[in-house]
């Protein structure tokens, strides 16, 4: 019979787990073990597979726009115009090559940041405590665990002492978890099993010894891994937008072409072969060739830029999804704060309240009243508030190994003594000599019974006991308070006025530590509680794992932006609300009766009323994985374009989700990393923010790169239509068609793609989840643009073609390929004048109008090219009249964007 794995373990006794887990105190034997690791397999997780490069290339051909593109080579080698195959397969190719070194150069960079490092475990074999890699274990093993040891399975606690698990990774929850092995209801949350131990979480404190509950993919870490493999991922929006104008340029390329060859076979009686050769020249007319390749190239140039800020792209439509995120669901803990708890306040015993600058390990900080810096040498109060957090302290912290901007400290221990460690070294790094030595003694460790950790120390022959734990605690066991005179007796007004303080950082989410002392007898040796009495308090402190630095301009930046930020953690309730205040997701102030925020427990409603709290409510707190999921597919439901921030395991299933999953780089697990499609390598969320006005300037980028092109083809086609119409011969071969679309367009547009974009783009509303890349409000400009191409085209071809058909061909090529040129300028921005932006303003367009320049001259006054694209040599006066007649679209736009900009005003 097989071990149920997913049994509520938590609800029943350690003794009645052990015989539901068939083993026994003293463990498994060998044989017994290597039975269920063939029964039950390793424990691991069925992880991403690394990079399929051959896979990854296939991935590229899936847009619309490049089966229209073999669609065109296919006509074109069935007309046996092998010229035109090879250079539309040719802009295929070079498409599906940048996709896939930009997708391939990210995942590289993904797999350079995960941590490459096999875990061990201690586990009772044949009643004998053995050292096996993690993988081994099976349920019913017996495993012992101490402080900074990772759990390597899920447990059921059988015993523990002091014991406290971090587990942020997988609940949000910030602050070490009391452990006991005591039984709990059935129905109880996840993060409130607090007798048992989570794979991918650590010890903060204290030892224990534990069963194995489920291994593998039977872990709460595995379900969750599994659950990434089921749901159920949509078409990005931005694919859906560029197939949509894929099938907009098919339909038009298909009509053009049919009215070509009607007019051409039927009304113009012109030969089969020949109007064949005509359609083809259309289709190659009105389909932008060199789209999929501009879009590319606006993508890595985006996917660059992010790059360079930190915002690494693994998914390549991601750099234009996120400019038009309309919300983010973003997680507390390591995404809005750091994930290191740290004192902000420290309140005296003199009644003094200051405030602690600096956040993380860094020792760099200052502690000030009223906005001035504390004189710590005439404060005794303070330093020996500062001594005994340093020396009643089991934590270290060690030196920065890594040379990355940003790196921390390699730390060990609880991270409350962290934070008081960090606290005194920050005194340390002012006056190094401010903090007397002594020598520990002896030392109790904080016990959850007894609230507190206990040191007995000697100084000058002097030994004193040191006291650091819960406020009503340390309170209660103390009847003097230390002021700048000296301790004095600890009246109830004090009691008070201690207790009042801190029941205000409490509810401020602030974790609260009381720090006192006594003298001892010079004869004591050794500390217990019976020590610890009659105490002089000192102070208290107050822990937070604050926001990182930006956070709230950031988040202010995406409200201007029209961007809507939700909290969605495991945390408390009241730490969520807290942070969320002080980050600005909350303005402080509840409206009516509507709550500010909202739990898990709290969410099991109606459809229509979760709708509702929803649209209402910003943060909610100790959220399931799957209730993260429901947030997400409700707002997408609502048409909403939303980024999942996040660096846990329990963020992973909405980070698949999200239109834009964006997981941690530093601190973020593997699992959230492989759900994401943007990885911050700094862990800042204010980095979002900048990416997001990359993203904007992608997507603007993109439409303007793809009218550029479009205005061409329009243009063009036009040109084939009339002439045929009137009945004149063609005014431009295929061949020269596909010069202008590639060549030609294709040195401006990369100029165009890298247009850093123009007035304050972030003060715009988000681009509308179904908006078009081509819309409305720009085909009066693209139809105004390819009139007036069209009628230089024209009049350039009536005046030239008595001359000759190539002279003819010759000049039209001229102000087809220059009017572009020129329109490139146009293009940079479709709201404002060149000339406001700085028409030399861009240096890459500048360098591609030269080199553009360069290029058509020498297809014209080289004797190869000319006679491979059958050109006719103009004169110099021609050339120059026909390039100063093109320029006239610069003239026109500027005078349209004027007419447009005074309806507006």
């Amino acid at each position: 019979m097989a071990i149920e794995q997913k049994f509520p373990y938590h609800s029943i006794a350690a003794e009645e787990a052990l015989e539901k887990l068939r083993t026994k105190p003293e463990g498994l034997t060998e044989e017994e073990a290597q039975r269920r690791l063939q029964e039950y397999g390793p424990n691991e997780l069925t992880g991403k597979e690394g990079i399929n490069p051959v896979l990854l290339f296939l991935k590229q051909f899936k847009d619309f726009l490049i089966l229209v593109l073999v669609l065109a080579a296919g006509v074109a080698w069935y007309a046996d115009q092998m010229v035109d195959v090879y250079v539309i397969l040719g802009v295929i190719l070079f498409n599906a090559v940048l996709g896939f070194l930009q997708e391939y150069r990210a995942e590289r960079a993904i797999q350079a940041l995960k941590k490459m490092l096999k875990q061990e475990a201690k586990v009772l074999r044949n009643g004998q405590v053995k050292t096996v890699e993690a993988q081994e274990l099976v349920p019913g093993d017996i495993i012992q665990l101490e402080e900074g040891d990772s759990v390597p399975a899920d447990a059921r606690l059988l015993r523990g002492k002091n014991l406290q698990t971090v587990e942020a990774s997988l609940t949000g929850e910030s602050l070490p978890i009391e452990k006991k092995p005591e039984p709990l209801e059935e129905k109880t949350n996840l993060g409130d099993k607090t007798n048992m131990l989570w794979k991918g979480t650590h010890v903060a404190r204290g030892t224990a010894t534990a069963v194995v509950a489920a291994t593998g993919g039977n872990t709460e870490l595995g379900k969750i891994s599994k659950s990434l493999g089921e749901i159920q991922t949509t078409s990005t929006n931005f694919r859906k937008k560029t197939e949509r104008l894929g099938k907009q340029m098919a339909v038009i390329a298909v009509i053009t072409s049919v009215i070509v060859f009607v007019l051409g076979y039927f009304v113009r009686d012109y030969a089969f072969e020949e109007v064949l050769l005509v359609t083809v020249a259309t289709l190659v007319s009105s389909i932008p060739e060199g789209l999929p390749a501009v879009i590319s190239i606006v993508l890595a140039i985006g996917a660059k830029r992010m790059a360079s800020q930190n915002a690494i792209i693994r998914e390549f439509t991601a750099t234009e999804m996120l400019g038009s995120v309309s919300v983010i669901l973003t997680d507390k803990t390591g995404t809005l704060t750091k994930s290191i708890l740290t004192v902000r306040n420290v309140f005296l015993g003199d009644g003094s309240e200051l405030e602690v600058s600096g956040t993380g390990y860094a020792v760099e900080g200052d502690l000030t009243q009223d906005q001035r810096s504390i004189a710590l040498a005439d404060n005794p109060v303070l330093r020996k508030l500062l001594l005994i957090a340093n020396v009643c302290n089991n934590a270290n912290l060690g030196e920065v190994k890594a040379k990355e901007e940003g790196a921390e400290p390699e730390v060990s221990g609880d991270p409350t003594e962290v934070a008081l460690l960090v606290l005194s070294k920050k005194a340390l790094a002012k006056e190094k000599d401010l903090l007397p030595n002594v020598q520990v003694v002896d030392d109790l460790p904080f016990n959850a019974d007894q609230k507190y950790r206990a040191t007995l120390v000697e100084q000058d022959r002097r030994r004193e006991v040191y006291v650091v734990g819960a406020p009503e605690k340390v309170l209660k066991l103390s009847n003097r308070i230390l002021t700048k005179e000296g301790p004095q007796e600890l009246s109830q007004e004090l009691r008070e006025r201690v207790q009042a303080k801190n029941d205000e950082w409490a509810d401020a989410a602030m974790r609260v530590l009381a720090l006192a002392y006594r003298e001892a007898e010079s004869s004591t040796d050794t500390v217990g509680t019976d020590a610890v009495h009659d105490l002089v308090w000192v102070g208290i402190t107050g822990i937070v794992d604050p926001p990182r630095q930006g956070v709230l301009e950031a988040i202010q930046d995406c409200k201007s932006a029209g961007i809507r930020v939700m909290m969605v953690t495991g945390d408390h309730k009241k730490t969520g609300a807290a942070i969320a205040r002080e980050v600005g997701i909350l303005d402080g102030s509840p409206k009516g009766n509507e709550p500010q925020a909202l739990q898990e427990d709290e969410l099991d409603v109606s459809e229509q009323e979760f709708e509702r709290m929803v649209n209402g409510v910003s943060v909610f707190t100790r959220v399931s994985p799957n209730t993260k999921l429901r947030i997400a597919e409700h707002l997408q439901n609502k048409g909403h374009l939303i980024a999942m921030t996040g660096d846990g395991v329990n963020d992973a299933p909405a980070l698949k989700r999200a239109d834009v999953g964006i997981a941690m780089g530093i601190r973020g697990t593997d699992v959230a990393k492989d759900a994401s499609q943007i990885v911050l390598s700094d862990d800042n969320f204010a980095t979002i923010v900048r990416a997001v006005r990359e993203g904007r300037i992608v997507f603007q980028n993109v439409r303007q790169t793809s009218f550029f092109l479009l205005t061409t083809n329009f243009a063009a086609v036009a040109v084939f239509i009339v002439a045929i119409a009137i009945g004149w011969p063609f005014p431009l071969t295929a061949t020269q068609i596909l010069w202008v679309n590639l060549v030609t367009d294709g040195v401006m547009e990369l100029g165009l793609a890298t247009e850093r974009g123009h007035g304050d783009i972030m003060r715009h509303k988000p681009v509308p989840r179904d908006a078009n890349i081509l819309d409305r409000s720009v085909v009066p400009y693209i139809l105004l643009m390819s009139i007036v191409m069209l009628g230089l085209a024209l009049s350039v071809f009536a005046y030239y073609l008595p001359q000759g058909e190539q002279l003819a061909r010759t000049a039209v090529f001229i102000v087809v390929a220059m009017t572009q040129v020129f329109n490139t300028f146009n293009m940079r921005s479709l709201e404002y004048s060149v000339f406001q932006i700085g028409l030399f303003s861009n240096k890459y367009v500048n360098l591609a109008f030269l080199a553009s320049l360069v290029l058509q001259l020498g297809v014209i006054y080289t004797p190869l090219l000319s006679g491979v694209f059958r050109f006719e040599e103009l004169p110099l006066p021609d050339l120059l009249i026909l390039i100063v007649l093109s320029s006239s679209v610069v003239w026109v736009a500027e005078i349209y964007k004027w007419l447009i900009h005074r309806r507006r005003t």
